[in-house]
Parts: C-alpha cells; structure tokens; sequence
C-alpha cells in the first residue's frame, strides 16, 4: 500500500482555505486544488509499504509520541513550490514552525533507523494546489504576493495519522489506518 503520516487541518480552519483557493482560481491558471476532505500537511512520505511494514511504523509512532504534548500552530502565509517565477505547487505555511520541525525532524531520525530515506530541511506546509499548465502564470504570481501575509487561524496539532493514498484518474483517495495522539 501506498502510505504517509499526516497532521490533519481542522475542520474549523477549511472553509477559509477554500476562500483562497478561490481568490487563486481567479487567475484562471490551470490549478488543480487540494479537495478540502484532502488537506493535510504530510508528516512523513513512506512510499510502497507492507502491512507489517506498517506495524513497525505504528508501534515507533507510538513510542515517539509518547515525548509530545498537543501544541498549536498558526497557519500563516502564503507561497509556491519552486519559486514565484515557476509556480508548480501552492501551499500555505506555518507561523513560527519550530516545534513542529523539530518533531518532524526527531521522528524522521527513527524512520531513517527504519530504512527510510532521511527528509531534506522539513519546511511545515500545507498544500492546496498544483499548477499543471503555464496559462496566466504571471496573474497567479502577483495573486500570491498580495496573500503574502494572509492568516488562516490556528489549530491544535494533537494527533499524527496513518494515511493509505490510492491514486486514481479523478485524484487520490486517502483513508485513515490510524490516529495516534500526541
């Protein structure tokens, strides 16, 4: 199966999301948006895994969580994966990130223990769209710099999730394994 460990958004923060994502479709600029049952920052990309891959990884997820308490994170901020000038991916960020890094980052060692490649510097960030053609860049671009500073809310992140991912013709389809509380 094909898997990742994801923060989920909460509920309450999707229907501001979905605000920008309109303010971004008017640049009509072939962007094919995050569905808002899909929003999610991934934690952790695991690739083709077994199920009893996938027990490994729960029970470690679980030891490691251990370590944590619930904290809160602001969603903040706009930006574009590579850059401005060649939009691909458009994500929202994280104000003052640094207890989610360096999660990110504690857990990322025990998966590298596990086989895993190691994550290049983990930049928290929540995608909500792909650009998948060059029409009307430059309009997109000077949509996202006026968005530049916009603030989505806060949220509490108190839980990590197991994720399976089918990708299909219409788009991926996630299901939960499993939840596991910080």
């Amino acid at each position: 199966m094909r898997a990742f460990m994801a923060v989920e958004v909460n509920t309450k923060l999707v229907d501001t999301i979905m605000e920008v994502q309109k303010v971004l479709a008017e640049a009509n600029a072939q962007i094919k948006f995050v569905e808002p049952e899909n929003l999610h920052f991934t934690f952790k990309f695991l690739g083709d895994i077994t199920p009893q891959k996938a027990e490994s990884i729960l029970n470690m997820v679980e030891s490691q969580a251990e370590n944590y308490e619930p904290f809160n994170i602001k969603i903040k901020g706009i930006g574009a994966f590579p850059n401005l000038g060649y939009i691909k991916v458009l994500w929202l960020g994280v104000e003052e990130p640094d207890t989610f890094s360096k999660m990110q980052e504690d857990f990322d060692q025990e998966f590298v223990k596990m086989g895993f490649n190691k994550e290049r510097s983990y930049i928290p960030h929540l995608t909500i769209g792909r650009v998948k053609g060059v029409q009307n860049k430059e309009l997109l671009s000077n949509i996202v710099k006026e968005l530049d500073d916009i603030d989505i809310g806060s949220m509490k992140v108190d839980r990590i999730v197991l994720k399976e991912s089918d990708l299909t013709p219409v788009g991926p389809i996630y299901t939960d394994l499993k939840e596991i509380f910080l």
